[in-house]
């Protein structure tokens, strides 16, 4: 298993933060990292992410957890669990804060080879928790 993540702090409730997190399309607003998240953020449904780190690809993933306001998972990858990507944000609240960490780790036969071409996502990990803090306490 190989993983990337990132944490933060918000300074406001989980609710606010869980919000603007399933608010897929207005990503692009905050994280100069995401060109556009095509679907809705809602169980079950699968929804098409392309990162500005991908270039032109797109990454489809299905939304596998919804626990408002508490835990968010994605998951895509290829047929037979050769390589999969679960991307899992979760929120948990600290008094008046939210503490925001989030993770994904990489698993499968294929992750050997497939490890090698994916580039450092760390930068773009903690852009997207930056640009979520941003988001949410600019609106309270």
């Amino acid at each position: 298993m190989e993983f990337y993540e990132a944490t933060t702090t918000i300074d406001a409730k989980p609710e606010s933060v869980w919000e603007a997190l399933v608010d897929g399309a207005s990503w692009p607003t905050w994280d100069s990292g995401v060109n556009s998240v095509d679907g809705v953020i809602a169980p079950g449904n699968k929804i098409t992410i392309k990162a500005a780190v991908g270039g032109d690809r797109a990454f489809p993933v299905k939304v596998v957890t919804f626990d408002a306001p508490n835990k968010l998972v994605f998951s895509g990858g290829m047929p037979l669990g050769l390589f999969r990507g679960m991307r899992t944000y979760t929120l948990t609240p600290d008094g008046a804060e939210t503490l925001v960490h989030m993770r994904e780790e990489y698993t499968g036969a294929m992750l050997g080879a497939i490890w090698k071409s994916i580039p450092d996502l760390g930068p773009s990990f903690q852009q997207f928790v930056s640009g979520l803090k941003k988001r949410v306490e600019s609106r309270a």
